[in-house]
């Protein structure tokens, strides 16, 4: 086989594989996002139960009122209920790891995208390409391996921010707006 036909499916192949690191990566990052809120809303539902009770208890016991009273033992067991799911369930836990999923994830999509920079340029032959993709698919692996599961809405919340907000598009003005006037390119 030639060596332009070997270069062209390598390409393909790291084109390929940094198109399903740029989704992995987006999808982590969402799914992050998610349980974070989630976390978040979760932290607060427990902290307004817990005031909602403890005043009603109060005025249940000073005040002789038995409807309060009820309502209290009722948003108690509410409560008793989530801080039994969140005892070994740790939302805050599980959106960090997403997230530390996320930033390793970040660190290989950029890496197949400077290889296939590497490889366009001609700056590397296609021994070390293929060298550096078999490493970065090792790193990849052990990754896919230590993180988290995503969720589907993370999924849905990944496929909106790259196809419909372009999160990771960038037109050339753009760039050229955020870097010093001696890196622009005059088009």
């Amino acid at each position: 086989m030639e060596q332009d036909s070997q270069v062209k499916i390598i390409e393909s192949q790291l084109r390929e594989l940094y198109g399903r690191v740029v989704w992995s990566h987006k999808t982590q990052e969402k799914c992050a996002d998610i349980i974070l809120k989630r976390h978040m809303r979760l932290k607060i539902v427990q902290i307004a139960l817990s005031a909602l009770t403890t005043t009603g208890i109060l005025v249940s016991v000073f005040g002789d009122n038995e409807i309060i009273g009820i309502i209290s033992a009722i948003l108690s067991a509410i409560l008793f209920g989530l801080n039994t799911y969140t005892k070994d369930y740790d939302l805050g836990e599980i959106a960090q790891k997403h997230s530390n999923a996320a930033s390793e994830l970040w660190n290989i999509r950029e890496s197949y995208l400077s290889l296939l920079a590497d490889l366009k340029s001609g700056r590397l032959g296609l021994d070390a390409v293929i060298l550096k993709r078999d490493e970065l698919q090792e790193n990849l692996f052990n990754t896919y391996k230590g993180a988290p599961r995503t969720i589907n809405a993370a999924y849905k919340e990944a496929t909106r921010g790259l196809k419909s907000n372009e999160e990771l598009t960038f037109s050339n003005e753009e760039i050229d707006n955020l870097l010093p006037k001696e890196l622009r390119i005059d088009y």
